[in-house]
């Protein structure tokens, strides 16, 4: 889709950790090497937005526990900050948790978790909009939590008497068994092609 002349200013909400799972296990990508700004400018593009702002969520590994990728989150975040993006960091939190291996014993694991950033993401949506810094907004995730905040805009948009567009983008395969975007948005399926001409090539490592 070709942008038009007025259209509506996009800001881009990328949830990185998600982003990085997601084109991992769908495109094979070992590393989280998008480039947000080109992957927001592609993806407004498709949905017939102008490219606004980039604001990037992610949790942090920590140092102790995982130094090499602590090492290359923080210099991503750096050229991404560089770069004119907003970026909202927090700390990644380990928890245990017992599986059944393969001859059917238990198992203990170390498993990361990533906290609040859905939440922060939704707050950023909300407060933004009441305040009419929000013109359209596109949510890089597929987490139907975040249905919520959509009819908080809604409600937003109708006392303000304007309308605020909304879509919602994942990384998407033919493969792929979960091909919902975020209810009461516009789906926009980014395939591998436009993942691929979106990546950063810097080693951050």
């Amino acid at each position: 889709m070709t942008t038009k002349v007025g259209s509506p200013v996009a800001t881009g909400f990328i949830d990185g950790q998600n982003l990085f799972k997601q084109a991992k296990r769908l495109f094979g990508h070992r590393e989280p090497n998008f480039d947000p700004v080109a992957l927001h400018r592609e993806v407004s593009r498709m949905a017939g937005f102008a490219p606004g702002p980039v604001r990037v969520y992610t949790g942090i590994p920590a140092a102790n526990r995982q130094p090499r990728w602590h090492l290359f989150w923080n210099n991503k975040i750096q050229a991404m900050k560089r770069a004119g993006v907003t970026v909202t960091t927090r700390p990644l939190r380990y928890r245990k948790r017992q599986l059944f291996d393969e001859d059917g014993e238990v198992e203990t694991i170390t498993q990361a978790e990533e906290k609040g950033i859905d939440i922060r993401i939704a707050l950023d949506l909300v407060r933004m909009a009441r305040r009419e810094e929000l013109d359209a907004a596109i949510i890089y995730s597929q987490d139907q939590d975040l249905n919520e905040v959509v009819f908080e805009i809604e409600a937003i948009s109708q006392l303000q008497g304007r309308e605020i567009p909304l879509a919602s983008a994942f990384p998407w395969s033919s493969q792929t068994h979960f091909d919902r975007g975020i209810a009461r948005t516009q789906w926009l399926r980014i395939d591998q092609e436009t993942y691929g001409s979106c990546v950063d090539p810097a080693d951050y490592f």
